[in-house]
């Protein structure tokens, strides 16, 4: 029902799995969309144009229409950069000057998260009214394809539950949007709790889930909080499903180490303990066999998922995994996660099912 969508890439446009694929462009291609390359020209002038000419080139599938540069200096910076641009045949449809009021701070996996900023509103509107100075917005609703992609949305994945309460505040945000709505959709309920407010799960859930966020930067509070902690211990002891997708795996473990190398003992229902000081990257789209039947599938049922964390294992007990994996090249990355009765988690995030 919109009348303009704007699609925010990932990464670079080319940049996907090892293979290339899943990039940004293999999408702006298959559906027919016109792409918009926003570049940061903060310590270039002319050098710019070559490297949008090269952008524009790379792929004749993909549409490259216009690019927005961020950053720009003065007027002379701008003036260089439009001639370079008009002389390689690339449309500029804005260049935003740097402003330090509309500085957004970043952490480990991102931004710092929209609930963690003070005065949002009025920030969104301060970069509002910059970005209406600047951009040619008439020239982006032009540049819009008009086709409707035929989007083959995957079938959303069955609930945990009836009842589900779902972990929400500022450590544990990572939940999908679609995934929650997909639930409702079923006839689930949700019900939302924050464990950093030290409030339990509903008591009649039959299902705790426990998303992906930053507990690593909130763990003494989380372990300091005895009301969440007893209710989710609870659900378990009655035989609730509780589920915990990377953050909060690593709160359904023993413990956890974090970046000043304190330990902090957590809800112990799983046997891991992971690591916050000793920081490694993982990252990459993986595709999961179940292990065994889960709330969500069958034994042997294939899932699509992704991995993002800079968490290491100190220690797991994978002989109850729950899933099998493999990343986006087929390479056998093992077992993952792990289980005990009706709780269970892994590092994984899973999009859906695989067809």
């Amino acid at each position: 029902g919109a009348d303009l969508v704007i699609a925010e890439g990932v990464m670079g446009l080319f940049d996907g799995a090892a293979d290339g694929s899943g990039s940004t462009a293999d999408l702006a291609a298959r559906y027919g969309w016109p792409v918009v390359l926003i570049v940061d020209v903060r310590g270039q002038a002319q050098s710019a144009a070559a490297t949008l000419a090269g952008f524009r080139d790379f792929r004749p599938d993909v549409a490259v229409r216009g690019v927005v540069f961020n950053r720009a200096g003065g007027p002379r910076h701008i003036a260089m950069l439009n001639q370079a641009c008009r002389t390689a045949g690339v449309t500029v449809i804005g260049c935003l000057p740097w402003r330090s009021d509309l500085d957004l701070p970043s952490r480990h996996l991102g931004l710092v998260q929209a609930a963690e900023h003070d005065d949002l509103d009025r920030f969104i509107d301060r970069a509002a009214g910059h970005v209406a100075d600047h951009l040619d917005l008439a020239a982006v609703a032009a540049l819009s394809g008009r086709r409707r992609p035929d989007l083959a949305l995957a079938e959303p994945m069955p609930p945990l539950g009836q009842r589900i309460a779902v972990a929400d505040d500022p450590a544990f945000a990572f939940a999908y949007p679609w995934l929650l709505d997909g639930w409702r959709d079923q006839g689930a309920e949700i019900v939302p709790f924050s464990p950093l407010a030290d409030e339990a799960p509903n008591a009649a859930a039959d299902a705790v889930y426990l998303p992906g966020g930053y507990p690593e930067l909130q763990a003494g509070h989380l372990a300091a909080g005895d009301r969440w902690q007893a209710g989710v211990r609870a659900a378990a002891s009655r035989g609730a499903v509780v589920y915990g997708e990377c953050g909060g795996y690593m709160v359904l473990g023993r413990g956890l180490v974090d970046a000043d190398g304190t330990r902090h003992g957590l809800l112990g229902l799983l046997p891991v303990e992971t690591s916050f000081a000793d920081r490694r990257l993982h990252l990459g789209y993986r595709r999961a066999r179940l292990r065994a039947a889960a709330p969500f599938g069958t034994a042997g049922s294939l899932w699509r998922g992704h991995e993002f964390h800079y968490a290491s294992v100190l220690d797991e007990d994978r002989s109850g995994a729950p899933f099998d994996l493999t990343d986006s090249d087929g390479t056998v990355l093992g077992p993952a996660g792990a289980r005990a009765g009706s709780v269970f988690g892994s590092f994984l995030h899973l999009i859906d099912r695989e067809p």
